[in-house]
This record gives C-alpha cells, structure tokens and sequence, in this order.
C-alpha cells in the first residue's frame, strides 16, 4: 500500500486562515477590516495561527483529525497563492513558533496538518522574478520564468506582458519547472516543511506544471522524509493518471461534490446519481479511491448553504452521503454551520463566532455523524455495493467483516416508500436500527421497508 493508512479514518477542515479566527491582534495590519465584514480581495480581517489554536478545543470537539491549511507563506495578499517566500510564515499570521506551537498541539490530540503547495507560480515579490524585474536580460534569474521578451511590465493589476503568468495574471509569474534550479528549489521547500512536521501538502494546479517527473521526484522526496505524509492533488476532472504510485495519494473529489449537487438541486436522478458515484469509484484504484478528500465546498467555488437555497435537509442529507462515501470528507470551515458564501471572494467570509449566528441544528447533526463514522470502521473502510436506486431513493451498503452499514437517501421533494432487498446482507428476522434515531426495522423476505420525509435520510445497522 502506497498511500497513508491514516487518511480514510480522516476527518479533514479545510481553513483559510485569514478568515478563520483572530488570536492575535497586534500583528493584524493597519488596514484590518471589522470581524464579519463582506470580503473584498485585499483587506486582512485578523485570522492567524494562534486563532486556529485557540480554536482546537471547537474542532476537536466536532470530530476533527486533520487541518488543510491555504497558503500560510509570506505573500503580498489575503489568499496568498502569491508566495514571495516559500520557507517564511506570513507576518500577518505570526511566525515560525506559532506554527510550531499549532503544529505541536494537534499532534498532541491526534489531529494532522497538511499544507498548501503553490509551485506553478510564485507571486512578484519572490526574489528570483524581483532579480529579473530589475536586471532584465542581465539576471542569474531569467530561466526561472517564461520570459518572451525585456522590460517587463509587472507593476499594478492586469495581464501579464511580456512573460508568463498563471491564466494571464501579472501578479502571478509561472515557474519554469523544467529548469533544475527550479526544481530543486522547490524539492527544499516540499522538504523543509516536512521535515518540521508538517503531514503533507495539498498542491495547487498540479496538472499545470510542465514536466510530468517533477511530481514523480516531489513524491519521492517527501515520502522519504515521512512515507506517512498525504499527497493531495487539485484535480478537477476525472484523470486516472494523477492517483497512482509516482504522482498522488488523493484528489480533491470535484466529480462526486458536483454528482451530489446536481441530484440535491433536482438535476440528476438517484440511478443517474448511483451510476455516477460508483463509476468514480472504480475509476481510480482501490487504495487511491479510499484516499479521496471528498469535500462540499472550498475556497474556489460557492458555498454549500448558498448552492442549496439554504435548504437546511438538503444539507443534511449532503453531509449524511459524504460521511458514509469512501474517502476522506472534509468540512469547509463554517459549512458546519450554515455559513453562507457566493463566488470567490465571497466564498472567504469570517467565521461567525457567535453561536446565534448558527444555523438550527446542523452543527450537531454534523458532529454526530461524525462520531458514528468514528465508531464504525464499515464507514471508512468497508466495500460499496449498491442496493436501490428508485424514485428518487438511493440505497448502499458499507460492509467490513460482519459489520454492515446501509446508508438511505431520499433526493426527492416527496416522500417515498422504500423496499431495500439486503438478503445477502442480513438474514429474514433481522432487526436493524438507525444509527441516527435508534428507530427499529425488520427483515422479512429479504427486504427492509419504510418511509422517508424528502430529503431525509438514515443509516442502518
């Protein structure tokens, strides 16, 4: 096995960090917005380290066990996917003894930390494009980019003239990862992190760097600092090549988060949803499916309660597939709550810490499916197999050894009357009950029957 044992037992958080929590005032930047305020693309509300610290008790308690941190680098900007100094703590977030504080408590409770790489491009303060910037043609520094031509114009918003930058932006120069400096540049960075305890990286844009055997050799390079560090790639699409052996341990699972969706918002129906969910399992191979890092919302698109109208069941019932599906699910920091958020900036709303800001009970709700899929190793690591998929009710089964865990689905407005055959699972006489409200079933000619609200679901065992 090539991928970390750890991470189908995850329970991932996604945070970025300037909008999480504020520990630590008095390095905030003299034109901090309010706590709260609607996100613009370049004011600082406060988040640092020492929130996220503060906060580890919060996280704990809803079941939390590893953190994916957005980029944490010293940059020039909020999102800071504009890194100027790779092997620097943003100032705006503290310094390298808050991480390692941070980083030391989590593992203390269990928790792993793994850390955005940005290695397509770099942000126009790094100090190989600043040498270039001011010596044109006469830079040690040239080859590192994708240089057409001198001078360059890389001052103020816009697209980028006479270089490279990724999609076009100025503030956003491409690396030239063919060149071996660059490469090895960045081979000390993937390790340098590592070797100070970070648990892995989650890389940014992978499939747009150049040489494909860089990532072979980045691979390399990390699992031989820490062979249990997760390797997780932002691939969009389905791609078989990017999970195997020489690339990534996991994907960011976009295709299963967008099947959901569309049988959520009534575009698909619960066979067109099951022929998907299963197709993308049997995609990639085993160990790499159950490595997954499967997500409803992140700091790229809208946010989960704003997609589904504020659907407080159509929530629920998202967050009752995502824990019982193979992978590893993560919370978008605030989804457990309702936060709601449109397109990027909008998406990187503050966290709001007071718990009337909460919406009804679905922070509890979160938390208690995740201390079931905690306490039943079906859920994490059992084998699939699909039971029903009928007016609009999908049904599955999760089974490791003898325990056996049925997840129901009711992705209608409706409700509907279910009949789930699960001869092969539980013999006539049987009585299942829900995980969830303890309500009883029974077996009988191979069949469970019941009833669903619309968009209700249950786990059965």
């Amino acid at each position: 096995m090539t991928t970390p044992y750890w991470v189908q037992d995850a329970i991932f958080y996604q945070i970025f960090p300037d909008r999480f929590a504020n520990g630590d005032p008095s390095i905030d930047p003299p034109n901090v917005q309010k706590w709260g305020a609607p996100p613009d693309l370049w004011h600082s509300q406060g988040g640092d380290l020492r929130g996220i610290l503060q906060k580890l008790d919060y996280l704990l308690d809803l079941g939390v066990t590893a953190l994916y941190l957005n980029p944490i680098f010293e940059s020039a900007s909020i999102h800071r996917y504009n890194t100027n100094d790779y092997f620097k703590i943003d100032h705006r977030l503290g310094t390298l003894a808050d991480f390692h504080i941070l980083l030391d408590a989590a593992h203390r409770n269990g928790m792993r930390v793994i850390l955005d790489g940005v290695f397509n491009h770099c942000g126009r303060g790094f100090f190989a494009f600043m040498d270039v910037v001011e010596n044109n043609e006469h830079s040690a520094y040239t080859d590192w980019f994708h240089i057409q031509r001198f001078p360059l114009d890389a001052c103020g918003p816009g697209q980028a003239q006479n270089y490279q930058g990724w999609w076009g932006h100025k503030s956003l120069p491409k690396l030239n990862t063919a060149n071996p400096q660059v490469r090895n540049y960045i081979m000390k960075v993937a390790q340098y992190w590592i070797e100070r305890g970070a648990d892995g990286w989650r890389l940014d844009v992978p499939n747009e760097i150049d040489d494909d055997g860089f990532w072979e050799e980045f691979r390399r390079v990390v699992k031989s600092v820490n062979r249990d560090a997760y390797i997780l790639g932002e691939i969009w699409t389905v791609d078989r090549r990017w999970a195997d052996d020489r690339h990534f341990d996991g994907l960011m699972n976009y295709p299963v988060r967008d099947t959901l969706l569309a049988a959520l918002n009534g575009t698909a129906d619960a066979v067109k949803f099951g022929d998907r969910v299963e197709e993308l399992l049997k995609v990639y191979p085993r160990e790499h499916a159950y490595a997954m890092y499967n997500h409803l919302s992140s700091h790229d698109v809208e946010r989960l309660a704003t997609l589904l109208g504020n659907h407080l069941d159509k929530i629920k019932l998202a967050y009752l597939f995502q824990m019982a599906y193979p992978g590893a699910p993560a919370i978008y920091y605030g989804d457990e709550i309702g936060l709601e958020g449109g397109k990027d900036p909008d998406c990187r709303r503050a966290f709001p810490w007071d718990p009337g800001d909460w919406k009804g009970d679905l922070r509890p709700w979160v938390q208690q499916l995740i201390a079931i899929r905690k306490a039943r190793p079906s859920l994490r690591r059992g084998d699939y197999q699909r039971l029903l998929a009928v007016d609009g009710v999908y049904a599955f089964a999760r089974g490791l050894g003898e325990e056996k865990t049925v997840t129901i689905l009711n992705f209608s407005p409706l409700q509907r009357e279910f009949s789930i055959p699960v001869s092969g699972l539980w013999p006539d006489g049987h009585a299942p009950y829900s995980l969830l409200t303890r309500k009883s079933y029974q077996v009988a000619e191979g069949e469970i029957k019941g009833l669903l609200p619309p968009y209700h679901g249950d786990w059965l065992a």
